[in-house]
This record gives structure tokens, sequence and C-alpha cells, in this order.
């Protein structure tokens, strides 16, 4: 009677167990299905019914970089924004501006050349230095369908209205110059032929050399409005077209390549007319970048015309540094 009644006690207690443990196991795996439920929409693996497409990436992958215009391009945008050159465009959006305003001080160059070249001639015919003076200072204004002096004009009198934004850029945008225009225009044509002439007093390498230091560093204005950061007055237009197109670094690399090459081309004049080239070229950027900061506070930012402006105020700078000393 004792040992009977054992065996029936040590089954029951096994057979208690079991119900109590077998819960758990179904409790696990309850947090497991629902990690893989929340786990599913975001990795593709999980799904059977789309096998066939690959594994999502546990991070986003960094965006490619925007592809940049050959130089070529390049420089076909600078000569046929900049001059009226047959040099033909292949492309005119933001890459095309980027590389464009990049090569701005080449066309600059070729232009100043071309104007050294014709006051040159003159020379060697006798016309005097004051003739060759008129016909360099003319020059870039034929190579550019005199849009510079234009913009010049036009700004002059946006600027002298002392009219709001709006109201000044609706009268820069009107094809008649004022009496601003016409008087800056007079003075600026002035001063570039009086500076042009003492330089080609001293002899034609002299003139020619400013007239080249006057062009590269007009068109590097023109780089530097075309930094980030510089925003655009009007929604169309040249102003729109490359306005912000050049990044800072890149911008002052241009600007200090400018300014050596000034002063290496004047290095058979001697060290001080190296330094003073050197120097011609810094007051003619910081002479555009204090009509810039103008503008940008007048006009809310560049414009075509704000960019005429610019070159021909760089370039008068430049020759009037030029004639001191």
């Amino acid at each position: 009677m004792d040992t009977t009644p054992e065996p029936p006690q040590s089954r029951s207690q096994p057979s208690a167990r079991p119900p109590e443990a077998e819960p758990e196991p179904q409790s696990e795996p309850e947090p497991q299905s629902e990690s893989a439920e929340n786990s599913g929409p975001c990795e593709e693996p999980e799904h059977p019914d789309r096998p066939g497409h690959p594994p999502r990436p546990a991070y986003d992958p960094p965006p490619a970089h925007a592809p940049r215009a050959p130089w070529a391009d390049g420089i076909r945008f600078a000569f046929g924004t900049l001059t009226v050159l047959p040099v033909r465009g292949t492309r005119w959006d933001r890459e095309a501006a980027h590389a464009g305003m990049l090569c701005a001080p080449l066309a600059g160059l070729t232009v100043g050349l071309c104007a050294a070249a014709v006051g040159g001639v003159l020379l060697f015919l006798g016309g005097g230095a004051l003739l060759a003076a008129v016909a360099t200072a003319a020059i870039p204004a034929v190579l550019t369908r005199g849009l510079h002096l234009d913009g010049l004009a036009d700004t002059a009198d946006g600027l002298g209205s002392g009219k709001p934004a709006e109201d000044a850029l609706r009268i820069m945008k009107r094809s008649d110059i004022g009496p601003f225009g016409v008087i800056t225009l007079l003075f600026v044509l002035l001063g570039q032929v009086a500076a042009l002439a003492q330089l080609y007093g001293q002899s034609w390498a002299h003139g020619a050399v400013g007239a080249a230091v006057a062009g590269v560093a007009a068109r590097c204005a023109l780089t530097l409005a075309a930094r980030v950061g510089v925003p655009a007055a009007r929604p169309e237009g040249l102003g729109a077209a490359v306005a912000g197109a050049v990044p800072w670094r890149s911008a002052g690399v241009v600007a200090a390549v400018v300014v050596v090459g000034c002063a290496v081309a004047a290095i058979p004049f001697g060290p001080y007319a190296t330094v003073r080239h050197a120097f011609a070229a810094l007051a003619a950027l910081a002479a555009a970048e204090l009509l810039l900061h103008h503008c940008r506070r007048r006009l809310g930012g560049v414009t075509g015309d704000v960019f005429g402006a610019l070159a021909e105020t760089a370039a008068t700078m430049a020759l009037v540094v030029l004639t001191f000393g």
C-alpha cells in the first residue's frame, strides 16, 4: 500500500510541468515575429514574393557629384557670351556657365591683345599716342558690341535714380540712356583714353601691357561677381544664368592667377613696374567689389547690366593705377 501511490505522484508531477513550460516557448516567438514584421518593410529580402530585387543597403549612398562641363565648352561659353568673336557655344547650362566664367579672363586677354595690336599699328604708321589710345579704347567696345558700356550706362541710370529696387531695375531695362548714363560713359571713356595715351607715350609695350591688364582684370571681376552667394536681381537674363555658378575657392584661385600674371607681364619694365601692375589688378578687383556690394544693397543682386558696369569699372581703375609713378 505504501509503494503503490508513489508512482502515480511521480507521473503526475512531470505531466503538470509541461503545460507550464509550453506557453513560454509560445510567447518567445511572438516578439521575434513582431521584429520580423517591423523590419520587413525596410528590408526587401524579408519578402518572399520579391526574390528578384537585390537587398537594399542599411545606409543611403552619397549623391553623385554634378557633372562638370569640359573646358572647351567653358571657353566657348566665355567667348560666345563676352565677345562677338565667331565662337559657337554648344552648351548654355549651369555647368557650362561655371566653366565659362572661370575662363572669362582668357576672353579679356584676347580682347586686350587685339586692342593693343590696333594701337601698335597706328603708332607704327605715325598716328601718335592719343590716336592709338582712342583706338585701343574703342576696340573692346567693338568686340563686345558695346554691351559692357551699355551696361555701365544702364546701371548708372538705375543707381542714380535713387528709387527702390523694382523701379531702378525697370529703369535699367529701358533701351534709352538717361543723363546719369551719359555722364558716366563720358568720364569713363575719357579716363581710359587719357591713361592709355600716357602709357603709349612711354612706349608701345607699356600701352600694350596696360591694355592687356585692363582686359584681364575686367573679366576677372566678372568671375568674382559670379561666385556662390551673389544672387541675381532678376530671374531672367545673363545675370540669372551665371549668378552663383562659381565656387568661392575657384574664384579666388582665378583672381590670384590674374594678379600674378599681371605682375609677370611687367617684369621687363623693372621691379617697381611689376609691383605697380600687380597693385593695378588688385585695385581694379577692389573697385569692382565695391560697386558689386552697392548693387547688391540697392538692387538685391546682379544683372547683365551690372556685369557690364563691373567690367568697365575694373578696366578703368587698372589703367588709372598704371599711370601712377
